[in-house]
């Protein structure tokens, strides 16, 4: 591939090296990267309706000729006011920018123009601030970009067009003839320039499947060659007929159908000679930790370690306290290692980990650090998988030869989109909850009801329970979403008036969450007022009311994991949902909160939604980011780029022919760390 293509972003015609590090902010270091700023829309400039159809107070697209050009006018010191009348032939408006007189001046009179912007006035006179515009003879559909400081959409479509320019000069391509044939794929230099500068929605559109296909294909055939790496000969084959009916009975429960299936899988799993690459996926509350804890059981008689690893302390020390509980009667030790242990009590941890005295360890990323040596660790658990990337888990499993990987996520998937995120993993569900979990009543409200929402608040704290709050924001802004330290402070005034408040949000301190958490969960803090970052979060039984504030920002998953934090003890649980937006959406989305539990039925409703982007965060769940398919309404071309991707891997395991150099070469960028060669 071209040289010119791959330099420094700043070395590109017309950039240079300030205009370089604006791009680098994106995320854009080279010319290449620049060509897969793929536009998040599309200003269609042939829509133009005629100005007596404009509609006022919204966004119209017109067909206009300057008439005149007033002097522009100063109207106080850094602000300068440029006016121009222009026509459709019928009807006047005045068209009006404000400090930008270079825009302006680029405006002829008697030249046509093609116009895009927010229609003000009335039916005698008419204004359109900051149009947006093209000359008669563009391209009639121009891209939008995500933009950043110092970088407009003009500048960055004249720079994209210079890219192309070298693309075409010195023309690429990733997929293979063979793979474009079979599936009608365009080739990748005619989908560049139509994703960006496409003639028509036709060609924007086969442009998008192309360059979404091999972005979805390459994913897969990367997680299926980290699936393939891992089915290397395991060190600790465990013998099938080890006797588990003994820790089953002395558990203070019965397993669920789910759980007991789940254990199945996952033993039978241990005994093969390949090492387990195994998804346990359940909802809140499900018992996955039950099953876990199953799981290092079996090892420890198999004279195996198991190391389990949590996002949080505090959520380490919960693991910790339930496997002891379980493990330690029948002589399994059990330790505890995360950043807080002191250097004394780690090292005297560590040498009881390396001979082999600790048969399951619990802790942090502590437990991947370079000082940490096992004996025989067989069986690597990460729970909270999101919260972990492809490199963290990978880390962990490397501290043993070919280990056993059992990876444990609270979030309901679709299958499909399983598929997707865990494409290196097999997966086992838990859907069931666990006899006597009493389902948490959900009630969507207005702000005007807020007071009488919070009056049932302190009718469960006045009974001694404890409640969250989560509001969306941490600092007050001009946004009316309100903000958690200013939210605190008003509520200890008012409706929370004699209780103990805390706060915590993610801009705080680990230990400082965990000092605030522990308080919390101790009983010391009747309310907990909140960022989401109280997701993934601790058992805290006697907490039983979780109000959510301008509910209509969150996804319905989203809202499903924190109104999880409710409903873990013995007390009837609610979880209240205040939003004042009235939309038919947002009605649409609070009636499914309020009319079910089943995590998996309104995951399935918040893909369709809102899309894998709020479905997940913005992490991708450790995986390489995804910039042209939209996976809630692509999964049909998911499964065609998944079968595709087997194909290819079937003929061709390690992509060491010609043909697939290309799509090797992308993928090992792709993944960095995780595939490597």
């Amino acid at each position: 591939m071209s040289g010119k293509l791959f330099g420094d972003i700043e070395y590109m015609k017309g950039i240079g090296s300030i205009k370089g590090e604006k791009y680098r902010r994106l995320g854009i270091t080279t010319p290449y990267e620049l060509l897969f700023h793929i536009p998040r829309n599309y200003l269609d400039f042939s829509r133009c309706v005629p100005l007596s159809e404009a509609v006022t107070g919204e966004n119209n697209f017109l067909r206009l000729t300057v008439i005149k050009k007033l002097p522009v006018q100063s109207v106080r010191k850094g602000l300068a006011v440029a006016k121009a009348t222009a026509t459709d032939g019928t009807d006047d408006i005045l068209l009006v920018f404000y400090n930008n007189i270079y825009t302006f001046n680029t405006l002829k009179e008697n030249h046509i123009y093609y116009m895009y912007g927010k229609v003000t006035g009335n039916l005698i006179k008419k204004e359109m601030n900051a149009p947006v515009f093209l000359s008669e003879g563009d391209n009639l559909i121009q891209p939008v970009y995500r933009l950043t400081k110092g970088l407009s959409l003009n500048v960055i479509r004249n720079d994209i067009k210079r890219a192309i320019e070298i693309l075409v000069n010195e023309p690429s391509e990733t997929l293979p003839e063979s793979i474009r044939r079979e599936y009608n794929l365009a080739p990748l230099v005619w989908s560049l320039e139509n994703i960006h500068f496409p003639e028509n929605s036709l060609s924007a559109d086969n442009a998008r499947y192309r360059l979404a296909f091999e972005e979805l294909l390459k994913l897969q055939l990367g997680m299926l060659m980290l699936k393939s790496r891992s089915k290397s000969h395991t060190a600790f084959k465990m013998n099938k007929n080890t006797d588990i009916s003994d820790f089953l009975d002395s558990l203070p429960f019965r397993l669920t159908d789910g759980q007991k299936k789940a254990t199945d899988e996952i033993t039978a799993d241990l005994c093969r000679d390949v090492p387990m690459n195994r998804l346990l996926q359940g909802d809140v509350g499900s018992g996955k930790t039950a099953v876990a804890s199953v799981a290092c059981y079996f090892s420890a008689k198999n004279g195996i370690q198991s190391a389990l690893m949590a996002p949080t302390e505090i959520l380490a020390v919960q693991h910790y306290n339930t496997l002891c509980g379980f493990l330690e009667p029948f002589g399994i030790n059990v330790c505890l290692l995360t950043g807080s242990v002191t250097a004394k009590n780690k090292s005297a941890i560590r040498e009881k980990i390396l001979s082999g005295y600790y048969d399951v360890i619990v802790g942090t990323h502590a437990i991947i650090q370079k000082d940490v040596e096992y004996k025989s660790l067989g069986l690597v658990i990460t729970d909270e998988q999101h919260r972990f990337g492809v490199a963290q888990r990978s880390a962990l499993a490397g501290k043993g030869i070919s280990p056993h990987r059992l990876v444990m996520s609270a979030t309901p998937i679709p299958r499909t989109l399983a598929l997707m995120i865990y494409g290196d993993l097999d997966i086992s569900v838990i859907r069931q909850l666990p006899q006597g979990r009493k389902p948490i009543k959900t009630y969507a409200v207005t702000g005007k009801m807020r007071h009488r929402a919070f009056n049932f608040v302190r009718d469960r704290l006045s009974e001694g329970r404890q409640a969250y709050v989560v509001c969306p924001m941490i600092e007050d802004s001009d946004s009316e979403l309100l903000a958690v330290r200013s939210y605190a402070e008003n509520a200890v005034k008012e409706d929370l008036r004699g209780f103990s408040v805390e706060i915590l949000h993610g801009k705080m301190s680990a230990n400082e969450k965990d000092r605030v958490m522990k308080k919390f969960r101790d009983g010391n803090t009747d309310v907990l007022i909140c960022t989401t970052v109280v997701e993934v979060g601790v058992d805290v039984p006697n907490a039983v009311v979780m109000v959510i504030e301008n509910a209509e920002r969150f996804g319905l998953s989203q809202i499903h994991q924190l109104r999880g934090r409710v409903g873990r003890g013995q007390f009837e649980s609610s979880c209240i949902l205040i939003t004042d937006n009235l939309s038919e959406e947002c009605r649409h989305r609070m009636k499914i909160m309020s009319s079910t539990t089943d995590g998996f039925k309104i995951s399935e409703e918040d893909l369709k939604m809102r899309g894998p982007g709020d479905f997940f965060g913005n992490a991708q769940h450790g995986l390489p980011p995804v910039k042209v398919a939209d996976i809630s309404c692509d999964m049909e071309l998911m499964q065609t780029a998944h079968r595709c991707a087997e194909e290819i891997l079937l003929a061709d395991p390690l992509l060491e022919s010609e043909d697939n150099k290309c799509l090797k070469n992308e993928i090992v960028k792709l993944f960095q760390n995780g595939i490597t060669g």
